[in-house]
């Protein structure tokens, strides 16, 4: 199945940068779930406060990302995530970070999985999930 894509720009800001003048390697992961917690939702129609109203919460479980260039203050982070996968318990995600010039600074997936707030325990992804995030 093919998903969607979904973009959000994020401004670099003073205190991502490191001492070696560029956005430190962690904060490339901070610009990917500030864009899919946007994206969850401006783009999907349901914000975290749903899953939380749900007793749910997602977490990452998986993480894997490939830096191809560097991202400098003045920067903007343009961040494109798709859904690469949707399993019972878990959603998988691709993404890529460009500069605002549209060159490529990082690519990579992440795999969030479902769980129950009470008990911190694995959960199956309700049927409204699962359609939200199918288109």
């Amino acid at each position: 199945m093919s998903y969607s894509e979904f973009t959000t720009t994020i401004d670099v800001r003073p205190d991502d940068i490191d001492m070696n003048q560029h956005v430190h390697h962690s904060r490339y992961f901070d610009y990917v779930l500030a864009a899919r917690i946007d994206q969850m939702d401006r783009c999907y129609g349901m914000p975290m406060a749903d899953f939380h109203a749900l007793g749910l919460n997602m977490v990452i479980r998986r993480q894997e990302m490939e830096y191809k260039r560097s991202l400098v203050l003045g920067d903007e982070a343009v961040v494109t995530t798709s859904v690469s996968a949707i399993e019972r318990r878990s959603v998988s995600v691709n993404f890529r970070i460009a500069n605002a010039k549209g060159a490529l600074c990082a690519r990579g997936s992440l795999t969030a999985a479902l769980i129950s707030l009470e008990t911190g325990r694995p959960q199956d992804l309700p049927e409204s999930v699962v359609k939200a995030y199918s288109i």
